[in-house]
């Protein structure tokens, strides 16, 4: 073609050609993504994916339908979502049903406000319906927050807690439990919220930082069987407490029987107090002077007997293990109606059970003149004006400490001993087979085990009683004539059926006779007539039930795989989860346990709206879009609490970018490759490319390990590494040349496109699970044959037949030589000497056997240091390596830019360097 060399050479050349976009613009792009999985239906399609390694089930601990979801549920479904979709692209079937907690006292709250504000005064069906209907509502808008964050699931056949049939799995539950004997219903003291006014578990409570009142209160002698007090007249014992409402309650003073305890003089007083805690006891109520009469054994001061501070009664001594000398005076104020212990020793000693507050925190008639006082608003302050009063008040003061809150309302609670329903935790060695159970579980991370387990071993009986409207009865009848409880397989069945077709309002709506049926007779007297449980069961008790109600009941299998939820479910669901699948299944629900922490603010605060530092979800997806979430997800440790702020996303959004344009680069340079057809065998390929798929298996080794041991940080450290170092500023900075300059056809071009298919399909598939949209559009524009998305594809393995240590050694001795190479160009390049480094002539003296190595690459050197012209000497000997930069002597080609004496050689395109004229020439044969 006669004139070519005065052709626009540029258009020659085999630029970058593709249509995936380099703006990302996730918020409008996504949303298109998301359409394109429902029109294929990607959930189902999983399913239905060939599935040689079986089933892999991880069950979705429910959310509560209370209110949007926050950064903390969108790290927990991501995470999930993680595991889900990676364990679909290894061949397992991966069901995932979403699930919402829809029962308890949030909703019921906020349900009862909007109904004060309409001035309405609802029945208990009436507020049972509103309660249903606003959990159903957030149902919806939190299912369509946690779709937008592109976690894959059933999420149009979800599991709510409320479901009928799952209403019915509780009473089921509930009633094996029974039958087997785990089940009792007795008085003991529980935590108490008395703003939300309903008994509480263990997993309700958090400790935070509460002011209370500090006082030491002394107890007039009245009864010293031994003589110990010598017959003084004026004796008393010290206690310390930080709940003065509680002494209206006392009964007995305790004192461990191994502890040496003092009489101490104070002017005309005797005091006794445990014999360690002397002088910090006598500094808090400011005794200067005092004497130790003597000491004696906690042990011998059985029979003592002393006075209330306030009322005309006696206050027993008694003897107690718990009692230690870390704080107070070693004698320890008991009252059995408002304490664990304080009641355990009187139920040895006889005590009555004295609980003179009500559910809403009032004392009643049996705390005489306080009756009517709210204990924490008033009869605080009343109870120590009234021991001022009556001289029995040492000192007084405030003290901020570690105190139980209810995890609802944030309020502190309180011990009240009432009649509730309870499970024995150690019934049938429940408890020491629930700590075996855990010898079969793998923990991620591996210390969480001992914080589970340390949990069943400190718990006391579960208390599943709680005095609400929303929630699932209590299925539990009670004789009007004998006032026996009655639970039998009868009427467990007989409500468990009404509970599947009706669901619980059933319960509440209907007689005992319409549940049970006119012939049904109480067991112990034969009566007739009946009333029923008004309590419901604590939520715990239903989401603690999810594994039965779902994965036995929809899934049709049990235990289910896995478990992955907040560090705090160790006592919540991990923890009740555990209780009852080992009580009733015999084995734990789950296999593997994940728990991750909370997210925080950058400054490492929790988040809030009255700090201004809440992070939304919601917020992020419309600012950089859900792959930059899940991409800030993956970044992080889970295994402990994570910081999210504004610097630290616009470093995952650069990070993002990199990647995108790594993969925009791959995508651009392989426009007219086949894979069938132009595919290079690796043994015919370059060795740099071989290199890099060598190091493309290492990658993928490394990916999948850290996917396998879910630790998804190290997922995007190796491909963001990989990306950024390996490929953009190592090996993608080296072939441009090649894959821009050399003919379409040429042999070395294609061993290039060859290693970029490979790492664009292995990398995009590795990449998926966590760039679930990006990997999605980027997996359309892959050249080939191919899955209909990417998330049904395998996820890739390592290929045995493209590891070469030996070659990859070799190259690694050859980038530690660019290394040098590249420090002597930069110096040049600050100092003057040369302009662009491509532009530039590099003299390499190497020391034997260095030289001799590098001689074998010499043809290839230009290409690797990026630079027009390499001369390759052995230096001196005894000289180190050396590096010499200096302007090239010949003439720059037109096409590929590089300064070469074979410029001008080819009398048809004088302007060209001798390979820029065969390709151009093929181009014209072509043509």
């Amino acid at each position: 073609m006669a004139g070519l060399e005065f052709m626009d050479y540029s258009k020659t050349v085999n630029l970058p050609k593709t249509d995936f976009p380099m703006k990302a613009d996730l918020p409008h792009r996504e949303p298109e993504i998301h359409k394109f999985w429902d029109e294929i239906d990607i959930y189902a399609r999983m399913l239905e994916k060939p599935a040689p390694r079986g089933e892999f089930i991880l069950h979705d601990g429910p959310p509560y339908s209370n209110g949007d979801i926050h950064i903390g549920h969108a790290l927990n479904k991501l995470l999930k979502d993680f595991i889900v979709r990676y364990k679909t692209m290894q061949g397992y079937k991966t069901p995932f049903i979403p699930g919402w907690d829809n029962h308890g006292l949030p909703i019921e709250q906020k349900v009862s406000e909007n109904m004060r504000k309409k001035q309405l005064t609802p029945t208990l069906l009436e507020m049972r319906k509103a309660c249903r209907e606003y959990a159903a509502g957030w149902v919806d808008k939190q299912r369509e927050q946690f779709m937008r964050l592109g976690a894959v699931g059933d999420w149009f056949n979800p599991y709510l807690t409320m479901n009928y049939s799952y209403e019915a799995t509780l009473v089921k539950v509930f009633g094996e439990l029974a039958l087997q004997g785990y089940i009792y219903r007795g008085l003991k003291p529980i935590h108490w919220c008395i703003y939300d006014e309903t008994a509480l578990a263990e997993a309700e409570i958090e400790y935070a930082q509460h002011v209370s009142h500090s006082i030491y209160v002394r107890f007039p002698l009245v009864t010293d069987p031994n003589g110990l007090f010598d017959g003084h007249e004026k004796s008393y014992t010290i206690i310390w407490t930080t709940t003065p409402w509680t002494i209206p309650a006392n009964l007995a003073v305790a004192v461990h029987p191994e502890h040496e305890y003092a009489f101490v003089d104070v002017g005309e007083d005797r005091y006794l107090i445990a014999a360690e805690l002397v002088g910090r006891t006598m500094t808090a109520i400011g005794a200067e002077n005092y004497c130790v009469v003597k000491t004696v054994k906690g042990s011998e001061l059985e029979g003592m007997v002393f006075k209330h501070p306030i009322y005309d009664r006696n206050s027993v001594l008694v003897h107690a293990d718990y009692v230690t000398l870390e704080d107070g005076t070693g004698v320890v104020h008991t009252a059995p109606g408002h304490g664990r212990e304080d009641f355990e020793t009187g139920q040895r000693y006889g005590l009555e059970v004295l609980n003179p507050v009500n559910e809403k925190g009032v004392f009643t008639e049996k705390a005489g003149q306080f009756a009517g006082l709210h204990i924490l608003k008033q009869g605080n302050q009343a109870v120590i004006d009234a021991l001022k009063e009556r001289g029995m008040l040492l000192a007084s003061d405030k003290v901020e400490h570690s105190y139980p809150h209810c995890w609802r309302c944030h309020n502190p609670v309180v011990f009240r001993t009432t009649v509730q329903w309870f499970m024995s935790i150690d019934h049938n060695d429940l408890r020491e087979r629930m700590l075996k159970a855990l010898d079969s579980v793998e923990f991620y991370p591996k210390e969480a085990e001992n914080r589970l387990r340390a949990m069943i071993e400190n718990s006391p009986d579960w208390c599943l009683s709680r005095q609400r409207s929303w929630g699932v009865g209590i299925p539990v009848f009670y004789c009007s004539s004998c006032g026996e409880s009655i639970i039998t397989k009868e009427t467990i069945d007989a409500v468990y059926k009404d509970s599947l077709q009706n669901g619980s309002d059933s319960w509440f709506e209907k007689s005992p006779a319409e549940l049970l049926g006119p012939d049904f007779k109480c067991p112990k007297c034969g009566g007739s007539e009946f009333t029923k449980e008004t309590d419901v069961l604590d939520v715990w008790f239903d989401s603690g039930s999810s594994s039965r109600a779902v994965v036995e009941n929809r899934l049709n299998t049990y235990p289910p795989d896995m478990y992955c939820e907040g560090s705090d479910q160790h006592r919540g669901w991990f923890n009740k989860s555990l209780v009852i699948g080992v009580a009733t299944k015999g084995v734990s629900p789950f296999k593997h346990l994940v728990s991750h922490g909370f997210v925080l603010d950058a400054e490492g605060r929790a988040m809030s709206k009255s700090l201004g530092n809440v992070i939304a979800p919601q917020q992020v997806i419309k600012d950089v879009g859900a792959d930059v979430l899940r991409l800030f997800v993956s970044s992080t440790d889970y295994s402990e609490d994570i910081r999210i702020g504004q610097e630290i996303l616009k470093r995952v959004t650069d990070a993002y970018r990199r990647l995108r344009n790594t993969f925009r680069f791959l995508l651009g340079n392989l426009y007219d490759f086949d894979p069938v057809k132009d595919r290079v065998a690796v043994e015919d390929m370059l060795e740099i490319d071989q290199w890099v798929l060598h190091r493309l298996q290492e990658v993928l080794q490394d990916l999948t390990s850290a996917y396998d041991s879910l630790e998804f940080h190290k997922v995007f450290h190796t491909g963001h590494y990989f990306a950024a170092v390996d490929l953009s500023a190592l090996y993608l900075d080296i072939i441009k040349d090649r894959l821009y300059a050399s003919a379409p056809n040429d042999r070395n071009r294609r061993s290039a496109q060859t290693a970029l298919y490979e790492i664009l399909s292995t990398m995009v598939r590795a990449l998926a699970p966590v760039l679930a949209y990006t990997a999605e559009e980027v997996w359309k524009y892959v050249p080939g044959d191919k899955a209909d998305s990417v998330h049904l594809a395998d996820f890739p393995v390592v290929k045995d037949e493209y590891i070469n240590r030996d070659l990859a050694a070799k190259w690694q001795r050859i980038f530690e030589v660019r290394e040098e190479v590249y420090k002597s160009i930069e110096q040049a390049r600050q100092t003057g000497v040369i302009g662009k480094p491509l532009e530039s002539r590099v003299r390499i003296l190497a020391p034997e056997p260095l030289y001799d190595f590098l001689r074998g690459y010499e043809a290839e050197l230009p290409s690797v240091m990026i630079v027009s012209q390499v001369l390759l000497e052995k230096s001196p000997e005894g000289q180190p390596l050396s590096v010499e930069v200096s302007s090239p002597e010949g003439k720059k080609c037109q096409r590929c830019w590089l300064i070469l004496d074979t410029v001008g050689a080819d009398g048809e395109h004088p302007m060209l360097c001798a390979r820029c004229a065969e390709a151009v020439s093929q181009l014209e044969e072509i043509v």
